[in-house]
């Protein structure tokens, strides 16, 4: 294991979004963030397919093309997906393609008014189909690799099982939610019980009709209404705040640092068809449990999933805790499969030193055999 000096500006492999957030907010990072410039997604890259907001990056090769099957990333429609690719020297981006992996990432973009009757219809059976196409093309592959991060795992899940055999060889779930009303929702999980309880008391309609796409959280745009207005004060505290920083812990972990304070509460809305249906069809209903979700007319059954799956949950994560996962390994209908839980939270599995030092090499090492 990583050994790590204690700090509350490093990432821990426990941290959690709420954790980094509580550590942003109580050393002043917000008031560094609006004075100090924080570049994300720098691997080199070019969009090779787009489709109203969402966009199809492939990344440029830092290796010899090691492996014939390429990686299809898939991140939550619902917040910046650049926590896979965060700064030089901590990307799983920039790892995988050290290692001789072709890599695309797909962005959903940002949507605007005009998308708030987007769906996961519209995901699943018309963005996903697309970018897979131009993936198999453009890599002149027949098969290809699916890695879905948190939600944009449950959609990959979904995925998998309305179009199950070739071209998907292989599924990776990275801390993605299947089972929406486990016995054990851990401490998060809160969410998940309200939410259920309380079908009567909290309508998702109502949200829906009043702002069309559900805001993105409000906490950095109230931050930065209140920094910007003491703007000189920030670029001069921001100079001190990194340099301090730098003082006493690599470059690469300042960087990170102040990348993941920003990715944490840099949202996107939830387009209203979408948070209709994630509410009531998977929180308040558990229906992907169930098989009973059905996608125009086309029953989810995760049973039909044929691919070699990889299903990773993070033992300290409270965002999707174990216990959402745990159902994922009775459900598909995978003949090789694995559940691999490892020391870490939500963040931790993406952004600490040990997600390069121990985590993706995991996720790697699993591939290897699987990618040729």
């Amino acid at each position: 294991m990583v050994q790590l000096t204690p700090t509350p500006f490093r990432i821990s492999s426990y941290d959690n979004p709420e954790s980094i957030r509580f550590r942003k907010y109580t050393t002043g990072t917000p008031l560094a963030l609006e004075g100090a410039g924080v570049e994300t997604g720098l691997t080199p890259k070019e969009t090779v397919w787009t489709k109203n907001k969402a966009k199809l990056y492939r990344y440029e090769p830092e290796a010899q093309k090691e492996y014939p099957i390429p990686i299809l990333l898939v991140y939550a429609h619902i917040l910046k997906p650049y926590i896979l690719d965060l700064v030089p020297g901590n990307s799983c981006v920039e790892h995988l393609l050290a290692e001789g992996f072709d890599v695309y990432l797909l962005d959903w973009g940002v949507p605007g008014p005009e998308d708030k009757d987007l769906s996961f219809e519209n995901y699943v059976l018309d963005y996903l189909p697309e970018a897979v196409e131009r993936v198999l093309e453009g890599s002149s592959a027949e098969q290809y690799t699916l890695l879905g991060h948190c939600m944009g795992g449950t959609i990959g899940a979904m995925y998998a099982s309305l179009f199950p055999g070739k071209p998907l060889k292989n599924l990776v779930l990275l801390a993605a939610p299947i089972d929406f009303a486990p016995e054990d929702p851990g401490l998060l999980g809160l969410w998940t019980l309200f939410s259920r309880s309380s079908e009567r008391f909290f309508d998702p309609d109502l949200l829906v009709e009043t702002f069309g796409n559900i805001p993105e959280d409000l906490i950095e745009r109230l931050v930065s209404a209140g920094t910007s207005t003491a703007k000189p004060l920030a670029d001069r505290y921001a100079a001190w705040f990194c340099a301090t920083l730098r003082g006493f812990l690599p470059e690469v972990a300042v960087q990170s640092w102040l990348a993941v304070s920003r990715w944490v509460d840099d949202g996107t809305p939830f387009p209203g068809g979408a948070f209709r249906q994630w509410v009531r069809n998977f929180y308040q209903g558990n229906r992907l449990v169930k098989g009973e979700i059905e996608l125009r007319g086309r029953r989810v059954d995760l049973s039909q999933v044929e691919a070699s799956l990889l299903n990773i949950a993070g033992a300290k994560d409270i965002i999707c805790p174990v216990s959402q996962t745990e159902a994922t390994m009775d459900l598909v209908g995978s003949q090789d499969k694995e559940h691999l839980i490892l020391d870490a939270g939500h963040v931790g599995l993406m952004a600490s030193p040990e997600a390069k030092e121990i985590f993706w090499p995991r996720i790697e090492k699993w591939l290897e055999t699987r990618s040729r």
